[in-house]
């Protein structure tokens, strides 16, 4: 132990050492500051007592002397921007006391075993993190002991300044056991004590209101004079986080290394255990939120349960791969989502805030924006995407006025069937018909990537097919795009009401803030859609139905068991004009692309 207390000390001696100079970069500030009017005072002394006279002085009083107030005037402005700029808040969904008190009691307990200040509140976020987040500036409300109605011994250093919040990412709290998430909280508690000496907070405090200034420089403005004056406080401001960038990130990698030192005493053993736990969890949560909440999210629908969702998924990765076989004996263990008063209500917060910060969703349930729940997510999700898609699919055939053509023996359907675009994709003779020219590039967003280069191995029909197709989603999210106003509310936090609103602390105008993968090509998007439409033809035909895969998102299931992979079959249609393979495949399925399927 006394190691470990040695090594402590190092890191926490290490952390003041570079707050020392982090200050030390503003007190150089002030001094350049302060410097002309230095100057200016003592040419304006001189002058009555004797000791500077003549022109030459005379001169440099009436110079120094307007350009000393400058400098001042320029400082203060600075100076004033820095202090009240209000510093970026994360998103998170606020945990009051009263909807967790075993979750706080838990913390507190760990802060006393650690002999360190408890977090003034704690909060979750939809991401596999967790950290300590300062919010005791005054824009940020009141002060986060006062609001969560935390106790002073608890929420608050022994000097009297408030504790950061604790933020923990939520898919812990239903993935991990009580233990586990108490051994990975250790270290993030341990760094509330550096927090509490005074040069630690004010290179903190200096910090973020640079970075803060920075971000007020950098919003649009009207007009010259704003723009003008807004740009020297940027530049200023942006000077300073030159030099002292080093200095905050060696402090912080110091703070950080003290806490993790300080934490060795607590669950030592645990914790080994739990970080494996942390790196499952990444692993499930990732494919979930690509593979399953994605799709839901493109139509307009948020999965309400993403965090109970992780627990299945990985349950279903620990059955899949012998590697993760030991984790799903822990399952009998208790969760740390039970330390929640109403974990249901929690996980519906935070899976609406996750919808925001990963697809840019509207910050409230709307007409256009509802929950669903996973036991409807096959038939109000999977089926509809692959109905609405296969409809966008014939829309475009209708612009080309493709007409549908007999499929052997078969009659002619005038409805929309499989076999009209398997007959139109079917090309002949690949160099009959040239390349078209690609479609304009469509606005950023989810929605395609241009397409030049994507579609240059793919036949003459089915370049023209995802082009148009890649215009026409363009044309329909570019048509549901206008943002909602901000809510005066945290999005759906139903189980944890806050005096004041996180979420309007942070600038949404960029939505998704981590955009979970770049935008869909034409190729893509062409496959997408004729995967889709077999599918339909599928379920009208074959008596299929659409099912979910925690791991893999949207399933085909044809008479119980899923359906094997349609991706080669369908790309040969699109790269080579060859429908063989997949008229094969319909044809083990017992699919009959002859016949029309029903649209949404």
């Amino acid at each position: 132990m006394s190691g470990s207390g040695t090594g402590t000390e190092a890191g926490a001696q290490a952390a003041r050492s570079r707050a020392v100079a982090v200050l030390r970069v503003r007190s150089q500030a002030l001094a350049v500051a302060v410097l002309p009017a230095a100057g200016a005072v003592i040419l304006l002394a001189g002058g009555p007592t004797g000791h500077l006279p003549g022109t030459v002085w005379d001169l440099a009083r009436w110079v120094l002397t307007p350009f000393a107030v400058l400098v001042l005037l320029a400082a203060a402005g600075v100076a004033l921007v820095v202090a009240r700029a209000r510093p970026a808040v994360s998103p998170t969904v606020p945990i009051a006391e009263a909807a967790a008190p075993e979750l706080y009691r838990m913390v507190r307990d760990l802060a006393d075993r650690l002999d360190v200040p408890a977090p003034s509140a704690i909060a979750l976020t939809p991401d596999c993190d967790s950290w300590l987040e300062d919010r005791t500036h005054p824009a940020h409300g009141p002060p986060p002991a006062e609001e969560h109605g935390v106790t002073a011994a608890a929420g608050r250093h022994p000097d009297g300044a408030a504790t950061p919040v604790l933020v923990i990412g939520s898919p812990f709290l239903w993935w991990m056991r009580v233990g586990e998430l108490r051994a990975v909280l250790a270290p993030v508690v341990a760094g509330t004590g550096p927090s509490a000496h005074p040069d630690i907070a004010a290179a903190r405090r200096f910090v973020r209101g640079l970075d803060a200034a920075v971000a007020v420089a950098s919003a649009p403005r009207r007009g010259p004079v704003f723009r003008a004056v807004l740009a020297g406080v940027g530049w200023a401001a942006r000077v300073l986080l030159r030099g002292c960038r080093g200095h905050a990130a060696e402090m912080e990698r110091s703070v950080a290394a003290a806490a993790a030192e300080r934490a060795q005493a607590v669950d030592y053993g645990l914790r080994i255990v739990a970080q494996e736990q942390v790196g499952l969890a990444y692993a499930g949560w990732d494919r979930l939120l690509t593979r399953v909440a994605l799709p839901a999210w493109r139509m307009g629908r948020w999965p309400s349960r993403l965090n109970a969702g992780v627990v299945s998924a990985l349950t279903e990765l620990s059955r899949r791969d012998r590697l993760a076989e030991g984790f799903a004996s822990r399952l009998g263990e208790r969760p740390a989502c039970d330390l929640l008063e109403e974990p249901g209500a929690v996980d519906e917060a935070a899976s609406l805030l996750a919808a925001r910060l990963f697809h840019g969703g509207p910050a409230e349930p709307g007409p256009n924006w509802s929950p669903v729940h996973w036991s409807d997510y096959p038939e109000e999700v999977v089926d509809r995407k692959w109905r609405t898609d296969a409809a966008r699919l014939h829309r475009v055939l209708d612009v080309l006025r493709v007409r549908p053509t007999a499929d052997g023996a078969a009659p002619v359907s005038d409805g929309p069937s499989l076999s009209r675009v398997l007959d139109h994709l079917t090309d002949p003779d690949p160099a009959a018909e040239p390349v078209p020219p690609a479609a304009p590039t469509p606005p950023a967003g989810p929605g395609p990537a241009p397409e030049d280069e994507d579609l240059a191995d793919t036949t003459a029909r089915s370049a023209a097919l995802a082009a148009r197709l890649s215009a026409e989603l363009a044309r329909e999210e570019a048509a549901a795009s206008p943002r909602p106003a901000a809510p005066s509310t945290a999005p759906g936090n139903a189980a944890a009401p806050a005096a004041h609103d996180p979420v309007a602390l942070w600038d949404d105008r960029a939505l998704p803030l981590f955009p979970l993968q770049p935008p869909r090509t034409a190729r893509e998007l062409l496959a997408d859609h004729i995967t889709a439409m077999v599918c339909c033809a599928a379920m009208d035909t074959a008596g299929a139905v659409p099912g979910l895969d925690w791991l893999d998102g949207p399933v085909l299931l044809v008479g119980g068991e899923r359906a094997a992979d349609l991706s080669p079959q369908v790309l040969a249609l699109i790269e080579d004009g060859d429908p063989a393979a997949l008229r094969l495949w319909l044809a083990r399925q017992g699919i009959r692309p002859e016949k029309p399927v029903r649209l949404v």
